[in-house]
């Protein structure tokens, strides 16, 4: 069977109880990086686990190998941080076992997504989840424009070098809309920054950070 596990975006100690006896107790763990992943089961004693890579280099007959260990044995699927599957290669995988009849469950937790939200104090009865927009120039753009029609609240991500950029295109794109952003969610140097996006831009200066960003509703 596979589990799909949520890990902590942040904090080690955001595991949840259920996660830790998974993750304990699983005979493969299958991981976007065997580094991070160790370090999160370092920092609650767990050892000597076998480990997989799934990765957005992975390729189709990587997920089918993959997949095949999940038939006779108990697979935990984890990321870098937050929830596999969701803007994850994990998602692959998932779909394979689907097809294949094997069993699969979740292991709730940590999402950088509800986290965003919680802290924004908006009442977001709906939005749009744009998640990581093109990193080519043109495209970017294109996207952008895009966006610009769309009049309820938005979440974009992306890589924590993109973010003196991307606070550049929200100014260039929406210079009135407000934003609310959050920086190294779950980590000692967490911060929520609201406003436009001048006015963030001076706040982050060339900083570098995991970032949500929530683009407001007009």
């Amino acid at each position: 069977m596979l589990w799909v596990v949520a890990t902590p975006v942040g904090d080690a100690n955001d595991l949840t109880l259920r996660a830790l006896d998974i993750l304990k107790n699983c005979d493969v763990l299958i991981c976007e990086s065997t580094k991070e992943t160790s370090r999160l089961l370092r920092a609650h004693g767990i050892s000597g686990k076998t480990y997989e890579v799934l990765d957005e280099h992975s390729k189709p007959e990587d997920v089918h190998r993959l997949a095949d260990l999940c038939r006779d044995r108990v697979v935990a699927l984890v990321s870098d941080g937050g929830t596999p599957a969701f803007c994850d290669p994990g998602a692959d995988l998932v779909a394979r076992c689907r097809q294949l009849n094997i069993e699969i469950k979740p292991a709730l937790g940590a999402s950088s997504l509800m986290g965003l939200l919680s802290l924004a104090g908006r009442r977001l009865d709906q939005f749009v989840f744009r998640g990581f927009i093109p990193a080519e120039s043109e495209a970017r753009a294109r996207a952008l424009r895009e966006l610009q029609k769309e009049k309820r609240a938005v979440v974009l991500m992306d890589t924590p070098y993109r973010l003196k950029k991307m606070l550049a295109e929200m100014e260039e794109h929406f210079p009135q809309r407000k934003l609310f952003l959050v920086r190294d969610l779950s980590l000692p140097g967490e911060r929520c920054l609201e406003g436009r996006a001048a006015d963030l831009r001076r706040a982050c200066g060339d900083d570098k950070a995991e970032f949500m960003l929530l683009l407001l509703p007009e």
